[in-house]
């Protein structure tokens, strides 16, 4: 069956800040057709009172495309929500997870998991307010839960107010003692645990996220259970593994698909946000992985990030590194051919 007509979760790439903006997120569906992309996460006061197009402004071939609010006041999510919609977007995801804090301050992220009940009215608040589907990202528990109790009990909640959609980070937040770097990889992560989530909740879809850096480990994932995944640094670092997560996953004819292709097909995009006055820089920044572990990589990453953030600074820039990928190539093969 085609990934498309599986769970619409089955591949997901996380919202991170200041990386999975719109032009991040266009790079990463010409990647992966099927995939659910999200957006950065905007706390409801910007969506509310700031620059609406600066902030929710996306391109048609993102979708399907969530937007990820912060926030923990009901009336305040609900109107976002609203204006979400309004605006296009295909989800309304509330953040449970983030561990940083300023949004710790600001009361949303993943101190909430402390307050399930408040979660859930928050829910509600936004399954009234519109008619999209409203996803939950959060943690397995924060600081001194045992998640072991605290996420049944959180997804019992939340899923009472109407949340069929959890996307589980599987390692818990250190809200204090450790910064939101060190928490990337303390404590360990527990697939298991969401694994026995599923398995309890078969009428929810789970989404495991964390620490998924390679295809056999999606796929590992997939099997145990989960309706989906959602990669994060691995997809923003190496997106070529979206390419190849695309291909495992999707049982539709496929030809073989050259990163020169993408570059191609991205470089139209990149000529039409110049006309429109974006930086260079702004879009060849997400694409400076797409090469890794590739003869021409290293060269690729000089040229974009040397001459991409220069005062106009056009598509000459990225016709130069792809000349120089190519050139680098075609040295190495004549060396192997030697």
């Amino acid at each position: 069956m085609p990934m498309s007509e599986t769970s619409p979760y089955r591949l997901c790439v996380a919202p991170m800040m200041e990386w999975t903006d719109r032009h991040c997120r266009v790079f990463h569906r010409l990647l992966a057709p099927h995939a659910r992309l999200y957006t950065e996460m905007v706390t409801t006061g910007a969506v509310i009172h700031g620059h609406r197009q600066r902030l929710l402004d996306f391109d048609p071939r993102e979708q399907p495309v969530a937007l990820q609010l912060g926030g923990s006041g009901p009336e305040a999510l609900a109107q976002a929500a609203r204006i979400g919609e309004d605006w296009g977007y295909a989800e309304i995801n509330l953040n449970v997870g983030c561990p940083s804090d300023r949004v710790q301050t600001g009361r949303f992220g993943a101190c909430l998991m402390r307050e399930p009940n408040l979660v859930a009215e928050c829910i509600a608040a936004m399954r009234s307010a519109v008619a999209l589907p409203v996803t939950v990202k959060c943690r397995i528990g924060v600081d001194e839960q045992d998640p072991l109790s605290a996420l049944p009990e959180f997804v019992r909640l939340v899923s009472a107010a109407g949340a069929r959609v959890f996307i589980v980070h599987a390692r818990k937040a250190w809200l204090k003692g450790l910064s939101p770097r060190e928490n990337r990889d303390v404590p360990p992560l527990d697939y298991e645990l969401v694994y026995r989530l599923k398995s309890e909740h078969p009428d929810l879809t789970i989404v495991l996220n964390g620490g998924l850096t390679a295809v056999e480990a999606v796929t590992t994932a997939l099997a145990a259970g989960v309706d989906g995944v959602m990669l994060g640094r691995a997809a923003y670092q190496d997106p070529w593994i979206l390419r190849r997560l695309h291909i495992a996953l999707s049982e539709e004819p496929h030809t073989e698909f050259h990163r020169a292709a993408i570059v191609a097909q991205y470089r139209e995009y990149i000529a039409a946000m110049l006309a429109q006055g974006v930086p260079l820089h702004a879009m060849t920044r997400h694409i400076l992985g797409l090469f890794n572990g590739l003869p021409g990589a290293r060269v690729w990453r000089r040229i974009l990030s040397e001459l991409g953030p220069l005062p106009q600074a056009g598509l000459d820039v990225v016709d130069k590194a792809v000349e120089a990928v190519h050139t680098a190539q075609l040295s190495v093969a004549g060396r192997t051919a030697a």
